[in-house]
């Protein structure tokens, strides 16, 4: 069946006859007998019964008359919505964004983004990286935002680069580290290397006695209330208070982390996929 179909089962309910049917839809008698036949062969089933009075609708027809209306009407106010979308962005966009990035710098790009486009779905999923890299790999996102760097043959855009820094509470200010418990955390295995690295170049180690969070936000809000010490990116110290030192390695190379947008080139072709990059880019332009 298709919606030259729904026209003929409209007229027919209208009319309640074969021949004023095919007048109001300019075609033959016959035609109309013809592709009503083949609809019911199709379904399986006897849409009419026809007497000296005109036609009758079987049960079975009032319920294809009655779907196929609604299908109509679907079809109809789906190509006025059609219409009506040539002259914005509209349309979804799924978005794997690291974690720490979705509390401390998502919040006001998308607040600009859903300005600029309100007609955009927007779905964001926030999770460590190493997880989102795999689904942007699998094609169950559309772009990431990935904390760490990542082997990835599509586009990729740096977005920031900051600072791994110490933090302590003031009151800890210019003690020994190896004399204050350790506030580590959960991260990424390429992260947790590179401190253990850093630790290792200056004789530090976690104390079994310290305090091991999943964080990043709890981790800060531990050194403040002057619980120990922790290694953290510095994109979560903008509220913070105590003493705060960027690291470097014995080599003298900045211990720092970068910040990706990534995406397939394909995905650009979706305009409000495109529009959500454009903001990220301008951002760092």
């Amino acid at each position: 069946m298709d919606e030259r179909d729904f026209e003929l089962l409209a007229a027919l309910a209208k009319t309640k006859n074969i021949t004023r049917a095919a007048e109001q839809l300019f075609v033959s008698q016959s035609s109309l007998s013809k592709r009503i036949y083949a609809i019911e062969n199709e379904l399986g089933v006897t849409l009419i019964q026809r007497s000296r009075l005109g036609v009758h609708f079987t049960a079975e027809g009032e319920e294809v008359c009655r779907r196929t209306v609604a299908a109509a009407t679907e079809l109809k106010l789906m190509r006025e919505a059609i219409e009506a979308q040539k002259g914005y962005i509209c349309g979804t966009i799924t978005a794997g964004i690291s974690v720490n990035y979705s509390l401390y710098r998502l919040p006001q790009v998308l607040s600009d983004f859903r300005q600029q486009y309100p007609h955009v779905n927007t779905h964001i999923i926030a999770d460590h990286s190493r997880k989102l890299y795999q689904q942007l790999f699998d094609g169950t996102i559309d772009v990431a935002i990935l904390r760490g760097d990542y082997l990835w043959k599509g586009n990729k855009i740096l977005l920031e680069r900051e600072n791994i820094c110490v933090i302590t509470n003031v009151r800890d200010r210019g003690k020994d580290l190896s004399d204050i418990p350790y506030i580590g955390r959960n991260s990424d295995s390429v992260f947790e290397r590179e401190i253990a690295h850093w630790m290792i170049e200056n004789n530090l180690k976690s104390k079994s006695c310290g305090i091991y969070l999943d964080n990043i936000t709890a981790c800060v809000e531990m050194v403040s209330r002057g619980l120990g010490w922790a290694i953290v990116p510095e994109i979560c110290l903008e509220s913070f208070e105590g003493d705060i030192r960027p690291l470097t390695f014995a080599s003298g190379e900045p211990f720092v982390r970068s910040t990706y947008l990534m995406y397939s080139d394909n995905m650009t072709l979706l305009p409000q996929v495109d529009a959500f990059i454009n903001m990220f880019r301008n951002t760092v332009s």
